[in-house]
């Protein structure tokens, strides 16, 4: 088993074209590491990509569907070709139901495809080689409401994806292959533009994801404040009942809890 080399990596990082992952992209190209940004969005990430890198060498854009098989392994085939390896999946990329409730919505399972079967999926697509390799990181965009429900399919997506990561982390102890999750609160992006709630900008969880490259963790929830949500839920749910109904649920989604 070989021990990873010290300095840039190589990183695929997926939703790379708005709020958290376009934070994140940035603030990992700042701090020298090698980037392969993938989104659907073609014009912003290869915008995006030559912002961070004009030369064309440290970072790459890649148009994915990250619930396409052959968009996923095209992903994986053209950040290999370019860089010789991967070293870290970010899996970032995520949407959920914006208006109304998600039982009335037209496709509401697209949520699962995107935000939990998309990651397992690239994971298996990177994992033989990280393993082979001796040494790699899987982190997972997860969420608050993965941790304190809000929205019965978006909570479902980020509640498996939770246990999802934090099985994968046991199965991969002892052999080179970090897994973490980093769970965000609300903060702005184009998925809270109609939330009347009050939120940091996505550079705090750029910085987590950042972090937790050079010091391993388990999970870290951003920002620090939700931690207090997530005990409250844990000890004292009917008050925490209250609290998501009325303030969450209505400010973020916009329910008056009238059916």
């Amino acid at each position: 088993m070989t021990a990873p080399a010290a300095g840039p990596r190589v990183i695929v990082l997926t939703g790379a074209s708005s709020g958290i992952g376009l934070a994140t992209a940035r603030e990992l190209a700042a701090r020298g590491h090698r980037l392969v940004l993938a989104a659907r969005r073609t014009e912003q990430i290869a915008a995006l990509a030559r912002e961070l890198d004009p030369t064309g060498v440290r970072v790459l854009a890649v148009p994915t569907d990250v619930t396409d098989d052959a968009s996923r392994r095209a992903l994986v085939a053209a950040a290999t070709g370019h860089f010789g390896h991967i070293d870290v999946l970010v899996n970032n990329a995520g949407v959920t139901v914006e208006h109304g409730w998600w039982w009335d919505d037209a496709d509401p399972l697209r949520v699962l495809r995107v935000n939990l079967e998309a990651p397992v999926e690239l994971v298996r697509l990177v994992l033989p080689a990280m393993r082979a390799r001796g040494h790699g990181h899987i982190v997972n965009i997860a969420s608050v409401a993965g941790i304190v429900a809000t929205n019965g399919l978006y909570s479902a997506s980020k509640f498996g994806l939770r246990g999802f990561s934090l099985g994968l982390r046991r199965e991969l102890l002892g052999t080179g292959v970090q897994v973490s999750i980093v769970s965000p609160g609300f903060v702005r992006s184009e998925m809270t533009a109609s939330a009347r709630l009050p939120m940091p900008g996505p550079e705090v969880v750029a910085r987590a994801v950042a972090d937790v490259l050079s010091r391993p963790r388990r999970e870290v929830i951003v920002p620090a404040g939700y931690r207090a949500l997530a005990w409250l839920d844990r000890h004292l749910p009917a008050l925490s009942d209250t609290l998501v109904s009325r303030v969450v649920i209505r400010r973020r989604y916009g329910h008056d809890k009238k059916i």
